[in-house]
């Protein structure tokens, strides 16, 4: 509500606000520069709000640390892919699932808790199932491609069983078949309830896929409203393609 982000005299994030509504996928899109990966950033505690208020599930997160953001359930991807090269899938989903478990990562590498961590690799494998990867699940993820890279993120983020995943621009970089697949995966996680929010700049990409899409530019809100509304909306045709979209 009314967020707002400055660095020093520049005003990244200008009082917007909107809502994201339970089992919808809703794109936040805009060209480079619109303050997108700001407002990712300030919804997810990775950056102070400088005024405003963010409230999720009657929560008000806005102070709190990433930890507890991610505990409150919010889970989220990279604009860049931040995975461990020579760690294996399921390590890597397993990383996921540490918050949820009363032995945490330490204890659970230690395998001090061997019943908690059986039960932890399992909800890594059937999150690897959920995205297509269980059978590489004993690959290491610096071998997969970037479009595999970034399901494996999505099922790192999933094992920590969010309520809301926001993905930080998940089609950058992919070829088209790629991300024909990220689609299919978001739209069958939207159908099992899954809450989205698609922070995006394809344009392309979002608009076959969203429920609705807010588009920011200059660091403020343009317009909000459906697919099809919003792309005929002369404003954002201006900003993204001057005047053609």
């Amino acid at each position: 509500d009314e967020a707002t982000r400055r660095f020093g005299g520049l005003v990244a994030v200008n009082s917007v606000s909107f809502e994201v509504e339970a089992g919808e996928i809703l794109g936040l899109i805009g060209p480079n520069g619109a303050g997108k990966t700001t407002m990712f950033n300030l919804i997810t505690g990775a950056l102070p709000l400088d005024q405003g208020r963010i409230t999720f599930i009657n929560q008000d997160i806005t102070r709190r640390p990433q930890r507890q953001i991610a505990r409150a359930g919010i889970a989220r991807t990279f604009q860049h892919v931040k995975l461990r090269p020579h760690m294996t899938l399921l390590d890597t989903v397993l990383l996921g699932t540490y918050g949820r478990t009363s032995s945490g990562f330490l204890r659970g590498a230690l395998r001090l808790d061997r019943a908690e961590e059986r039960r932890a690799q399992a909800e890594a494998m059937r999150q690897l199932d959920r995205v297509g990867l269980a059978d590489r699940a004993f690959e290491l993820a610096g071998n997969l491609p970037l479009g595999n890279q970034r399901l494996l993120e999505i099922a790192r983020a999933l094992a920590a069983d969010p309520a809301l995943l926001v993905l930080d621009e998940p089609a950058a970089g992919l070829r088209t078949a790629e991300k024909a697949e990220l689609a299919r995966l978001l739209e069958a996680l939207r159908a099992e309830g899954l809450t989205i929010l698609l922070v995006e700049h394809d344009m392309d990409f979002v608009m076959g896929l969203v429920d609705r899409t807010v588009v920011m530019d200059f660091g403020s809100k343009l317009c909000e409203g459906a697919p099809d509304v919003v792309r005929a909306d002369p404003r954002v045709q201006e900003a993204y393609l001057g005047g053609v979209v």
